[in-house]
């Protein structure tokens, strides 16, 4: 039986669910900038991987830096060059079954890790569930942003169906 933390990283229960959100993003809609925005889907979703990915890191007991810059945390064009946007996705929604799969451990929810801060900052010490927690607020915002994205490029819903209100 899943959790409610399980289902926030990986379910449609507060919102769509993340394979749901990215179903069916063309190539060319995942890079496009659109007006006001200050992201495309891509960037947003290569954002989400990196730090999905320094979570479950900290998650491990592995002090990964912080970065210096927030800056830092989205890509160049020469990353986005490098890697294709089904490739990125992948990675993304690979890692939230990783999270997912985290929640499943009760014991390890309650491991207390350290999470590097910004430079000259205190480090923070939390729960693993803590750090899971932030990581799934942070994928429903900028998932949320993705969808905003879609709907601005009447791309939304996606064919399975996602929230619509």
């Amino acid at each position: 039986m899943s959790t409610e933390l399980e289902q926030l990283l990986v379910g449609q229960v507060a919102h769509t669910a993340p394979s749901r959100v990215l179903e069916c993003i063309d190539p060319d809609l995942a890079v496009r900038k659109t007006s006001g925005a200050p992201h495309a889907i891509y960037e947003e979703v290569w954002h989400l991987t990196f730090w999905q990915q320094i979570s479950l890191e900290w998650a491990q007991g592995i002090e990964t830096p912080c970065p210096e810059h927030a800056s830092v945390g989205f890509p160049t064009a020469e990353q986005i060059a490098a890697e294709p946007w089904l490739s990125v996705k992948k990675r993304f929604l690979t890692g939230t079954e990783a999270a997912a799969a985290v929640t499943r451990d009760s014991a390890a929810l309650e491991r207390k890790i350290v999470c590097p801060s910004p430079p000259g900052h205190p480090a923070r010490t939390m729960t693993v569930r803590e750090q899971l927690e932030n990581l799934a607020a942070h994928n429903a915002y900028h998932l949320g942003r993705v969808v905003l994205l879609r709907q601005l490029n009447n791309a939304w819903p996606p064919p399975t169906g996602g929230f619509s209100w």
